[in-house]
This record gives C-alpha cells, sequence and structure tokens, in this order.
C-alpha cells in the first residue's frame, strides 16, 4: 500500500513531490510534501489547484530565530485546549523585494528561497504574508507525530536543507481527502506515498537515540551499583541506570520506575514511590544482580 521510506527518500533527493499520511487515530489526513530547496512556481500552482489546502513551509527553530519570525499565538492552540499535536503556526511572510501581490505561484516560490537562503536576513520579508512558516520541534517525529516534523525529518534524511513546502490534499467536493482518497490521489499523479508510522519506525530502526554519556560506581545500603547516565537525543533529557552484578545470556531482574521527586527524595506519604524503588533495589541487592532504570 506504501512506498518504502527509501524510496520517499529518493523521489525527494530528485526534487520530486510525495504524498505523506499520518495516523488515522490523529487527522488522518494526507500533505503533499517537497524539498524547499527545489520548489519552483510550477510546484507551488501543482499544490495551489489539486492539494487545495494551506500551502506552509516546516522549518527548525534555529533558522526561525535567525530571521526573527514570531509564533502567531504564544500557544498555538485555543485556552484551555492544550494540545501536544497542535501546529506551531509562525507569522506568514511575503518577500521584501520581488514579489508582487505575494500570493502568486511565482512570488511563493521566491519567498521560500528567501526563507531558506542562509544570506536573508529578517529585513528580507516583510510580515504578514501569504507564505505560512511553521516551527519543526527538536526530535522530530519521535516527539510529535505530525506532518511539520516528517518533512523536516525526511529533508535531513534526504541530506537536503531541513526545511520543506506542504500542502493538505482536499477532495473535490471540499472535504479532507482520508487514505482511501489519498491512495487514488496518488496513483493518478504518480506520486509516491507513505505514512508518519513508518517514518517514526525507520529512524528508530536507522539511528542512535540515545548515547551513553557518563558511569560511576555508587555505594548504597543495597550494595555498590554502577550508575550510568545516557542523552536522549529525541527530548534532551537524561535517563539514568543502575546496574550490579555481571550477567552475560541469562536472565535478570528488572525494575523501570518512573522518577517521583517527592516520593524517592523526601518521602511523601502520598504515595508509594519511595518505597517501592528502595523495596527493588533491596531485591536486586540481594540477588546480586540486575538494573533499576530510572
Amino acid at each position: 500500500m506504501f512506498n518504502s521510506i527509501q524510496e520517499i527518500l529518493h523521489d525527494l533527493k530528485s526534487g520530486l513531490m510525495v504524498v505523506v499520511v499520518d495516523d488515522e487515530d490523529r487527522e488522518n489526513e494526507g500533505d503533499l510534501v517537497m524539498a524547499a530547496s527545489f520548489v519552483k512556481p510550477q510546484d507551488i500552482n501543482f499544490m495551489a489547484k489539486y492539494g487545495r489546502g494551506l500551502i506552509c513551509v516546516p522549518m527548525e527553530e534555529g533558522r526561525l530565530t535567525e530571521l526573527h519570525l514570531q509564533p502567531m499565538l504564544e500557544e498555538c492552540n485555543f485556552p484551555g485546549k492544550k494540545d501536544p499535536f497542535s501546529t506551531a503556526w509562525m507569522i506568514s511572510v511575503d518577500g521584501a523585494s520581488g514579489v508582487t501581490t505575494g500570493i502568486s505561484a511565482y512570488d511563493r516560490s521566491h519567498t521560500i528561497g528567501i526563507l531558506i537562503n542562509p544570506q536573508s536576513h529578517p529585513e528580507d520579508l516583510v510580515r504578514p504574508g501569504h507564505v505560512f512558516p511553521l516551527r519543526a520541534r527538536k526530535g522530530g517525529v519521535l516527539v510529535r507525530a505530525g506532518h511539520t516534523e516528517a518533512a523536516v525529518d525526511l529533508m535531513k534524511l534526504s541530506s537536503l536543507y531541513p526545511a520543506g513546502v506542504i500542502c493538505e490534499i482536499m477532495n473535490d467536493d471540499g472535504t479532507m481527502a482520508r487514505l482511501p482518497q489519498l491512495l487514488d490521489f496518488a496513483k493518478k499523479h504518480k506520486l509516491k506515498i507513505c505514512s508518519i508510522t513508518d517514518l517514526i519506525e525507520y529512524r528508530r530502526r536507522s539511528e542512535k537515540l540515545i548515547e551513553r554519556s557518563s558511569e560511576a560506581m555508587l555505594p548504597t545500603e543495597y550494595g555498590t551499583f554502577k550508575i550510568v547516565l545516557y542523552n536522549d537525543f529525541t527530548n534532551g533529557q537524561v535517563h539514568t541506570a543502575l546496574t550490579l552484578g555481571e550477567w552475560d545470556k541469562e536472565d535478570v531482574l528488572v525494575r523501570v520506575h518512573s522518577e517521583c521527586l517527592t516520593g524517592d527524595v523526601f518521602g511523601s506519604l502520598r504515595c508509594d514511590c519511595g518505597r517501592q524503588l528502595k523495596r527493588a533495589m533491596d531485591i536486586i541487592g540481594k540477588e546480586k544482580k540486575g538494573i533499576v532504570l530510572y
């Protein structure tokens, strides 16, 4: 049904457009996606004519900061309805020069070129405009499984500038195209199609997501454990492993413990987290081998 991620990357590197479908438990929608570094007026025209949705430019936060582009809202969601999947809309832009009204396919293509040109400065853009930058979250689809992050991830995996051009796909009657219609759309226009779910799996299989950063011996009342810290590249967090003893192929005791400051450190009576952690370390200490993932 779907093309492989490798096939998708091949087409993106070739300057072609692809269709990316998100999870049916989320929006269950599809976007046209292509590399911002390859976009031409005819591509914008195709998106506007056949995609019919809003044409946006997913980008990394660092580049948006360089261009002094601010979010449309402090929180891109409705008050009281914070949604981790909400789209991070930035102030729309047009090129400060080289455009007419800003809405034509040529004008929007030109503005996108300004956005990704490393020589461009904030004053090269006017606000608001007809091109909508989107801020991709650090960690990509492993943190937020949306089209914004998928576009930037795909460009990185293609060794292209980390910005895409995307457009939602609508049916002829104005409704949003769902998977059956998206498959027909891709076939009709001879486009490759993939899912964000497959992209997530591809990244998990092919990338190093954590890195061992430091370790030390930790004497405790339950034995001398080795404490090892791991940096998580997807969210910047640090994970801790306490290990005791040596093992090879045999099964060992493992405790996965959710961090609880009040229970683990201050002995709060409102939870039993601290008692659970101590009991796990006690059992592992008596067994002379085991792991606590914290």
